[in-house]
């Protein structure tokens, strides 16, 4: 039983043209449906359906979707999730689009998340039957897959609590204000997997979006990102640079609307009995970015 990956990220923008070109032009993700006014879309090494969905109508963040195993894990984690004291409801096969029974969960954070088992399989670019290492015909960026995405909280300590009690994820590091009793947290990195972190989360406001992220396969990839970020005029945030936490090799950027996306690579691998590992608030610019060891105000301010 288990959390298996982020399925989905559902975003809202302020332009759908904008946003297909940015998606499919810059990133080179693969439109897989356009229905009821939104745009659903696949990067070349993912096999379900859709990663990402664009919808018209400002900024920020819709709802995250996690895969589960099996069918039967949704209803554990709907019992978990109840007793804790978040709002669920059941969602029917179809009510998103190409995506199967599961639950709808207010998080403690305010933000949606959904939990589901199936979706309508497509396939990867390369298939399964002898496959090439990627499709020859790569356009932008060529993102292979959906990684993560980090969210604000303005109660830490009661979100990493529900992701660990209800969902069983796991703390790979934490950011605190001082070692000793009286230390608060500041974010936490929460991983289902074997990566660094599934889901990440920072005090700040409750609701709001800081950034989903795409992993690349290496540095020379995060380079090559900025090139075409270059290229298409898309506005940089930070980087190309390397954490301190994760010891990711990363560039933040912003979609047309101003959500902010992240081409991630490297890291290291997590296992269940991986030890978390701590960040005092006095190294917080060293932990984030570990070249240049400063936060500038747009990375901690801007949110959708």
């Amino acid at each position: 039983m288990g959390v298996m990956r982020l399925g989905y990220v559902h975003t809202r923008v302020t332009d759908l043209e904008e946003a297909r070109a940015h998606y499919a032009d810059t990133l080179g993700m693969r439109l897989v449906t356009e229905n009821d006014g939104r745009l659903y879309f696949k990067a070349w090494d993912e096999y379900d359906h859709h990663s990402v969905v664009l919808e018209e109508g400002g900024v920020g963040l819709v709802k995250l979707g996690y895969k589960v195993e099996r069918p039967e894990d949704i209803e554990v984690f709907e019992k978990r999730i109840q007793s804790f004291g978040c709002l669920t409801e059941r969602m029917s096969k179809g009510e998103n689009f190409a995506v199967g029974d599961g639950i709808r969960v207010v998080l403690p954070s305010d933000h949606v998340m959904e939990l589901y088992a199936d979706m309508e399989f497509v396939g990867t670019d390369t298939g399964s039957l002898n496959p090439d290492v990627f499709p020859r015909h790569l356009i932008g960026v060529g993102v292979p897959r959906l990684d993560h995405a980090l969210i604000t909280v303005e109660d830490p300590d009661t979100l990493e609590r529900f992701f660990a009690e209800c969902l069983d994820f796991r703390a790979a590091e934490r950011a605190v204000t001082t070692l000793g009793d009286d230390s608060e947290l500041i974010g936490s990195w929460m991983f289902c997997t074997n990566t660094p972190h599934d889901i990440a989360f920072i005090k700040g406001p409750n609701g709001k979006l800081h950034h989903f992220a795409y992993y690349l396969n290496g540095w020379s990839e995060v380079l090559r990102a900025g090139q075409i970020f270059a290229m298409d005029d898309v506005s940089v945030d930070v980087g190309p640079t390397q954490h301190g936490i994760t010891r990711g090799e990363t560039i933040y950027f912003f979609d047309p609307a101003g959500n902010r996306n992240e081409v991630f690579s490297g890291g290291y691998q997590t296992y269940p009995d991986f030890p978390t590992i701590t960040w005092t608030a006095d190294q917080l610019g060293k932990a984030i970015f570990y070249v240049s060891r400063e936060l500038n105000d747009r990375f901690t301010s801007v949110l959708t």
